[in-house]
């Protein structure tokens, strides 16, 4: 049986190889594989005109329904939600303010932020204009640290929820509660949070103020979607230095179609049986472990939880008995190989490394077993 996806010949004309993702939904490998009715309403979409402005409405309303926030917008992924809500708190709608973006000389240009919440993505609030204030220490902020930070000078307190971070901060409820004392917004960055579904209305029932979410993720939408929602005001401000508005996001503009499928994607995603799809999972997981448990050297396992795996993964863990070649070495044979394959490394230590069955199909997944195992017994 062919284990290449039936739309690989596209890549093949392009000289480009399709590979196994069992990395997860990594924007680096193609995000996720939207699901065929995404395909079907984009396609739709494509061929016929429209209001952008009534489609974006019309669509902020489905992400305010899924959220249960105040509003919502389509946005450009997750790292362009970053933007907006940056321009969003800093320069409101007011034209004059949001035509001067990124020079933000005599606004309320800072945000506050845990010194463990700082990230590579963090980039898209400076880019708005943003100056970041950090707070705390690498695995801890106290209560007035924050409060000391904030000044007139502030226009919100970021907040990062993200697989491998550390699990001390300041709690957001919490950080909510001492930001809109001050009357400060707290903007949250959730991008990877989902699934589980739960986490698409937690951080609003938790106080947040604006929230972003990759919708070509966990979601299953066209990679370049996202969600971004909240306070209405704050959507208002955040579409109004949105594309096709000729301010600061007008380059991260958001296609007719890619919003029809994101919106599809999402009314597919808030209905489906999160624990089937869970179960799918563990049983792929599973059968990972099964087949490499007996490698000597090393240690099989499957881990799940609320914080680093959000779904069920097959962990290959390298023991002090290990006699093969090193991760690197492993994982360079991997992706080389045909099919090319590339496993979850990202957070893993050196002697780790993650089966993440969120892409892989199940034509796929005994191609990825037999290789496993030809290149983990090989000296």
């Amino acid at each position: 049986m062919s284990t290449k996806p039936k739309a690989s010949g596209v890549y093949e004309r392009l000289g480009v190889k399709p590979i196994i993702n069992a990395a997860g939904t990594v924007t680096r490998l193609g995000g996720s594989r939207p699901r065929p009715e995404v395909l079907d309403a984009m396609a739709q979409a494509a061929v016929t005109m429209v209001n952008m402005a009534e489609l974006n409405h019309q669509a902020g309303e489905v992400i305010a329904r899924a959220t249960g926030a105040e509003a919502g917008l389509v946005c450009n992924g997750a790292a362009s939600g970053l933007m907006l809500q940056a321009a969003a708190v800093i320069a409101g709608s007011n034209p004059a303010r949001m035509a001067r973006l990124p020079d933000t000389d005599g606004m309320k240009n800072e945000i506050v932020i845990q010194t463990m919440h700082r990230f590579v993505y963090d980039q898209s609030y400076r880019a708005a204009g943003a100056k970041l204030v950090t707070v705390g220490e690498a695995r801890k902020c106290q209560d007035w640290e924050l409060e000391a930070a904030i000044n007139d000078r502030t226009a919100a307190v970021a907040y990062l929820f993200s697989p491998f971070t550390c699990k001390t901060p300041l709690p957001l409820p919490r950080v909510v509660e001492i930001a809109h004392a001050h009357g400060v917004p707290v903007i949250v960055d959730a991008a990877s949070m989902v699934p589980p579904r739960e986490n698409l209305r937690k951080y609003i029932r938790q106080g947040a103020d604006l929230v972003t979410i990759s919708g070509g993720k966990g979601i299953l939408g066209p990679q370049g979607s996202g969600l971004l929602f909240g306070r209405k005001d704050l959507i208002d401000a955040a579409w109004a230095n949105a594309s096709p508005n000729q301010f600061i996001g007008r380059g991260m503009k958001v296609s007719k179609e890619e919003i029809a499928g994101f919106v599809t994607a999402l009314n597919i995603f808030v209905k489906e049986d999160e624990a089937a799809q869970m179960a799918r999972f563990r049983r792929m997981s599973q059968q990972v472990v099964d087949a490499l448990i007996e490698v000597p050297g090393v240690s099989m396992s499957i881990h799940h939880d609320d914080h680093d795996y959000l779904i069920p993964c097959a962990l290959i863990t390298l023991t002090k008995s290990w006699k093969g070649r090193p991760r690197a070495e492993l994982l360079k044979a991997l992706e080389s190989g045909n099919p090319p394959i590339h496993l979850q490394t990202t957070y893993q230590p050196e002697y780790e490394m993650a089966v993440d069955p969120f892409n892989v199909s199940e034509e796929e997944l005994p191609v990825l077993i037999r290789r496993l195992r030809e290149e983990l017994t090989r000296r």
